[in-house]
């Protein structure tokens, strides 16, 4: 059985994946420790992949594709962890690809320009019981993916 990754990439990566029927989520934080370098998170997201991916059959990777950041370390930090994501993606020969951020938040609240207030709400209100925006964003690609 294949399932479909979906990724909110940042220090705290929402995600949500089908197999089969069933749905999982949580959100992996990627944030250094004092005593590691800053390579370290992507390292153990990359990790996290290796054990994920084979072990569910990953099929298919869906990310929500940031073009304006808040911050230039956001911005680093994306870029590396997209870095790592489609690179594993392409040694595996998995198809990938991005959704652009106001699409998801339409998709599930309706706004394009929802805040995460409204994206939990929206996660909630599918019977997922979320409390990190980021999740809850994971669970947004995924439900607009599979529609």
């Amino acid at each position: 059985m294949s399932a479909i990754l979906a990724l909110d990439l940042g220090t705290r990566t929402g995600w949500a994946m089908r197999v089969g029927s069933q749905v999982a989520h949580g959100y992996l934080d990627l944030k250094p420790n004092r005593y590691e370098g800053g390579g370290m998170r992507y390292l153990r997201f990359r990790r996290w992949l290796d054990e994920v991916g084979p072990a569910h059959g990953v099929a298919e990777i869906h990310f929500e594709e940031v073009r304006r950041h808040a911050g230039t370390d956001a911005a680093h930090v994306y870029g590396g962890l997209l870095g790592t994501l489609t690179a594993w993606c392409e040694e595996r020969s998995i198809p990938y690809s991005g959704v652009p951020v106001g699409a998801i938040k339409k998709a599930a609240t309706g706004k394009g320009n929802a805040d995460k207030a409204a994206m939990i709400a929206a996660a909630n209100a599918r019977g997922y019981p979320v409390t990190d925006d980021n999740e809850a964003d994971a669970l947004a690609i995924l439900h607009m993916v599979i529609a």
